[in-house]
């Protein structure tokens, strides 16, 4: 991975959530309308994906590409819920590789994810391996105020309690 990353919600760290980040300072909190564009887009993929009026996300992943950034092939499954994951681009236009969800082999599909563009993924495909193997430089519309690169917020259930107790 080679991504800057910032958190809402929890902090992920490899493997489990924090309330804190890395120094010590708490996690900035998640915002309601972020859960909201969240809901709505778990609708509007329908009931094969889950969720629904029921989505209740408490995390966003805000990951940052520059033009060298990529993302190595991966499950999210840190959390402690098989909610949708909602993944939506700004910026450059990236590769996104949807695989299987058995290892990171093929078979897998690529897809160009403008600025814009939002990915639901859940129901059998909640756990299929995916990554960012690239980014296409200066491919982003100027007119969204970055400059450069790629941002990508993903949304998660976490399953956890305001604690962190499953």
């Amino acid at each position: 991975m080679s991504v800057r990353t910032v958190c809402l919600g929890w902090h992920w760290i490899p493997y489990q959530y924090s309330r804190t980040a890395p120094d010590g300072s708490p996690v900035k909190p998640f915002p309601e309308w972020l859960a909201e564009l969240g809901r709505r887009a778990v609708r509007e993929a329908g009931r094969e994906v889950g969720g629904g009026t029921e989505y209740q996300p408490d995390i966003a992943l805000v990951n940052y590409y520059d033009r060298e950034a990529k993302m190595s092939m991966h499950q999210d499954k840190d959390e402690r819920s098989a909610s949708p994951v909602v993944s939506l681009s700004l910026g450059n236009t990236c590769v996104f590789r949807f695989g299987n969800t058995e290892n990171r082999n093929r078979p897998w599909t690529d897809v160009e994810l403008e600025s814009g563009d939002l990915f639901v993924f859940g129901g059998a495909s909640r756990f299929a391996f995916h990554g960012v193997p690239k980014t296409l430089p200066d491919s982003g519309n100027p007119e969204i105020g970055l400059r450069g690169g790629r941002l990508n917020i993903t949304l998660r259930e976490s399953g956890l309690d305001s604690v962190g107790t499953p």
